[in-house]
């Protein structure tokens, strides 16, 4: 892609794919919703319930903004198998992650069949959203059966979460904020440090905290998708947000991310936009930026 330092290789760490299956899944939390009616309301494409149809037009996304690679990640439990159609029928432009509950009995087994079989490659875990401790004994359970696999990486959301969809769509979204410090991260990235963890959103909210995490801990990453809205309640600049993670992470822990999601919209280059503004703004040169932008993710997720 053609950048402010040139070309650069970039990869998105932070695409939702929703799937035709992920809708349905919403659906089925309210009485008389359709997957059609979804998308009426919301005015966007529903996508075909073949996942490889929906992992195709992602590609074709990717070709016509220059972006090289892109992680999927599977919105709701339950829908992993789409990302994995999609990554299985393109192996080269996607890695795959997907929302697990630790809480579900016999989620450690099935996440780490979801790994062998090599098109899954990074649980996310949501403990705001599902209301749980990430001090809860089945967390550490899950936690000890990834860091017996190879490279093991697994995404942590932590701080605000807003999911627009079922603002727009009515359905409930009884989040639990207590469960959404990142310092609730630190024990675990101490006790299992062969695990790589990965915070999006720069912490949404809990920047600070997610500093301190990442400054203390070498095996925590920084995603920097988003509009990063959060920056409001600490008065902060997309400039200054990046200006203190290089001083703090450095440049070789910050992963690109946009946090698109829907078509007809696509690959949000706005986001991108943005964040190449801000950090040419703090004078970042070629080498950290072409870091930023897809060698980090790839260094993190190319191994296997």
């Amino acid at each position: 892609m053609k950048t402010h330092w040139g070309d650069l290789r970039v990869s998105d760490a932070h695409i939702h794919f929703f799937s035709h299956q992920f809708f349905s899944l919403l659906a089925s939390q309210q009485q008389g919703l359709t997957v059609e009616g979804i998308g009426r309301t919301l005015g966007w494409q529903m996508p075909a319930e073949d996942a490889g149809d929906l992992g195709g037009a992602w590609v074709a996304e990717l070709d016509r903004h220059g972006v090289a690679k892109a992680a999927l990640i599977a919105s709701l439990p339950g829908d992993e198998g789409s990302v994995e159609t999609a990554v299985a029928g393109n192996a080269d432009r996607f890695w795959g992650m997907f929302m697990v509950n630790p809480l579900l009995p016999g989620v450690g087994d099935k996440v780490v069949d979801g790994l062998r079989r090599g098109h899954l490659r990074v649980p996310c875990l949501f403990p705001a959203m599902l209301r749980y401790s990430l001090h809860d004994h089945a967390v550490t359970q899950l936690l000890e059966k990834l860091a017996g696999t190879a490279d093991p990486v697994v995404f942590v959301h932590c701080g605000v979460l807003s999911v627009g969809v079922r603002k727009k769509l009515g359905l409930a979204s009884p989040f639990d904020l207590r469960f959404s410090n990142p310092i609730d991260v630190h024990a675990l990235a101490l006790r299992y440090p062969t695990i790589r963890f990965i915070l999006p959103h720069f912490g949404a909210g809990y920047f600070r905290e997610a500093l301190m995490v990442a400054d203390m801990c070498p095996n925590v990453y920084l995603d920097t998708s988003s509009s990063n809205a959060w920056v409001k309640y600490e008065g902060l600049t997309l400039e200054s947000v990046f200006r203190r993670a290089l001083q703090v992470v450095g440049p070789k822990r910050l992963l690109f991310g946009t946090d698109s999601s829907f078509f007809p919209r696509g690959w949000n280059k706005a986001v991108f936009d943005a964040q190449e503004a801000a950090l040419r703004a703090v004078g970042v040169g070629p080498e950290d930026a072409a870091a930023i932008f897809g060698g980090n993710l790839e260094a993190l997720l190319g191994k296997r």
